[in-house]
């Protein structure tokens, strides 16, 4: 256990932001899965761009790796653009 006043506030930080960091993560993976399973072309085109600047966030605070966010968004844009 740590015996400084300032590690055991990092303590506390680092598990606030791991907390908070998980629930973003699973929220962009929910909205990434929704939109995957979307077969309606016009609802997909709705959609995309509400996940791509959640990637983009996500990217922006380093919860994922920008190439991550990079390649999710191709692949979602790929997708929506093969509905037909």
């Amino acid at each position: 256990m740590a015996n400084h006043k300032s590690a055991l506030k990092r303590i506390r930080q680092n598990e606030v932001r791991k907390v908070r960091n998980r629930y973003y993560h699973k929220t962009a993976r929910t909205a990434i899965k929704v939109l995957r399973n979307e077969e309606d072309k016009a609802a997909a085109t709705e959609q995309l761009p509400k996940v791509i600047a959640l990637l983009d966030r996500l990217a922006k605070k380093n919860i994922i790796h920008k190439n991550k966010a990079a390649n999710l968004k191709s692949k979602l844009a790929k997708h929506v653009n093969k509905l037909a």
